[in-house]
This record gives C-alpha cells, structure tokens and sequence, in this order.
C-alpha cells in the first residue's frame, strides 16, 4: 500500500513537472521580451535610482503588463525596497517577482464546474481559438471521466459547426448542433434539453464571435443568457471569455467590452507561446481582478493548462521549481 502511494505521488510530481516546463518553453518569446532585458537592469546598474525604476518600468509596460499594473508594480517595489533598506540593484530581482504575483493575487481561482452539473458559456471575437479551446476542455473533462455535452452555437460559421463536430468525435463527447444560420438560442435550447434527458454533468457552449454590429453580438448573448436561466435555472454557470494573448492589450479591452453585457467569471487566453506580450496575463488580473482559468501553450490537448500565477511568474522568470524535483530512486 505504502509502496503504491509513493508510486502516485511521484506520478503526480512527474506530471507538474512536466506542466511546469511546457509553460517555461511556451513563455520563451515573452520571457526573451521581458526578462533578458530586466536582468542587464539588475546586473548593470550599480546603485537604485530614478533611472533604475524607468528601466524597469519600460520592460514591464513593453512586455504588455499594461500602465496602469506596471505603476502599482514600481510603487509597491519601491515601497519594499525602502522598507527593507535595500541596496543592491540585484537584490531587487525576488521582490520584483513577488510584488508581480502579489499584484496578480485574486484569491483561490476555483473549478467548481468540475465537481458538480455545470454550464460553461465561450465567448470571444473570431479567430481567438475559442473552438478549439471548448474542444479541448471538452477533450480535458472526457478523460476525467465527466459525461459532457457540447453546443455548437456558433451557427453563422459553418467551419465552427464542422470543427466543433470533429473535436467531438475525437474526444467521445456529445455534440448539439442544427445547419448553418440556424438560431443559436435553438440550439442551446436543444443541449440543455440534451443534459437533462443524459444526465450530462458539463454543457459546454460555443457562442458566435461576430454578428452584424456589436449591438447584434451582445443582444444574441444576453438572449443565451435568459435562456439558460428558464430552461436549467440553478444550474451552476461559468462564463469565460477567449483571447488571443498575442493581440497584447486589445485583449485587456475585448474582455472589458464583453463585461459590459455579462457577468466573465474567467478568461482563458491562447496562443501564449507565439507572443512576447504574455505579461497581459498580470493586466488582466489585476486590472479586471477576473481570473485566468486556463492558458494555451500550444496546439495538443494538454497545452491548455490551468492557470497558476505563482507558477506563471516563476515559469517567465524561469525560478527552478526544486520542490518538483523527481526522485530517481
């Protein structure tokens, strides 16, 4: 018994491990962007000045951390830098990287979905990836024995349809889904019907990225919205909005136009390993206080990742992870 526990934790060690240094190699172009540059900050300044701060504060903003986060990073930074006495430019380093993961501190980012009957409601502009995206969660929930419908309300694409379709039958999973043009508020209608008659534990909902005007965009979703609340009402819901990282701080604007028409209850932002701009991930944490629930490092199912900020920062700063180390023995 004790022998097959210690097999179990080691597998479970192995696995974060294995996550951990996906996520160093997926941040690689924003760590290239950021950290390179701030550690000939740390190594070539002799005293901490004004300019040192600049220094630093250029990086930060350039890396698409965003003003408004990059000034509450320098203030804090300074404040224990003061505090602490501290002289040495290359002592700054740690407190830097633990003032970005206290400015990105929202509390426990939870996934009640998984443990109970849930509605998960995908949202975004066009070409984020959010198709792929439910395909993988959808792939993801299958393999932890979850039975999961999914809802293919994107009908005024009909390669969303198609490519909904095939993730559903590469992953075992139900799909709803009705022809091209059809009402998307039909076909979610039909899945929560679905659920209930399957006994289904997660729907998960792809929704159209783009309409006519905006206006069209958020009067269809708020029209999702009310569905969901008469035809499963109490179901628990999650809404969680898809952007694209390398678009840097559009994707900080995106998800506040969206939260203008409905409740975000977490982002998940793809295409991080093509982009320098990952700092967006410490903007839209601090700035929208929403969590990032999942990040996308690559195209396999397993490079969707959930999201951890303090393994987040430690994998862009690249801190080695010596409580995952792997015993050999």
């Amino acid at each position: 018994m004790e022998e097959e526990i210690r097999e179990e934790v080691l597998e479970e060690k192995k696995e974060k491990k294995g996550f951990f240094r996906r996520l160093v190699s997926g941040l690689a172009k924003t760590r290239s962007n950021i950290v390179s540059s701030m550690d000939s900050i740390f190594s070539g300044f002799s005293k901490i000045d004004d300019d040192f701060y600049e220094e630093i504060e250029e990086i930060l903003i350039m890396g698409d951390i965003g003003v408004e986060t990059t000034e509450k990073i320098i203030d804090e930074l300074k404040d224990k830098v003061k505090e602490n006495k501290i002289k040495d430019p290359k002592e700054c380093k740690q407190i830097l990287i633990d003032t970005i993961k206290n400015q990105m501190d929202i509390g426990t980012n939870a996934y009640d979905f998984e443990n109970q009957k849930s509605i998960i409601l995908f949202i975004g502009v066009n070409g984020v990836g959010k198709t792929t995206t439910v395909g993988k969660i959808a792939a993801q929930l299958k393999g932890n024995g979850k039975k999961v419908i999914m809802a293919a309300a994107d009908t005024f694409r009909a390669a969303a349809i198609e490519q909904l379709t095939e993730w559903a039958h590469r992953s075992g999973t139900d799909i709803i889904a009705q022809q091209e043009g059809a009402d998307p508020g039909a076909v979610i209608f039909d899945a929560i019907q679905a659920c209930k008659a399957r006994n289904a534990d997660v729907l998960l909902c792809d929704t159209a990225g783009r309409l006519h005007n905006k206006k069209n965009l958020m009067e269809e979703l708020k029209k999702i919205d009310r569905i969901i609340e008469k035809e499963y009402s109490g179901i628990y819901r999650e809404n969680f909005i898809v952007l694209d990282a390398t678009t840097g701080q559009n994707a900080l604007s995106q998800a506040k136009q969206f939260m203008e028409c409905t409740n975000i209850t977490g982002v998940i932002l793809t295409k991080m390993d093509g982009t320098a701009k990952g700092g967006i991930a410490v903007a839209i944490q601090s700035e929208l206080g929403i969590p990032v629930k999942y990040i996308g490092i690559g195209e396999k199912i397993e490079d969707l990742q959930k999201f951890d900020a303090d393994n987040f920062v430690d994998a862009l700063f690249d801190v080695k992870k010596e409580n995952e180390e792997i015993e050999e023995n």
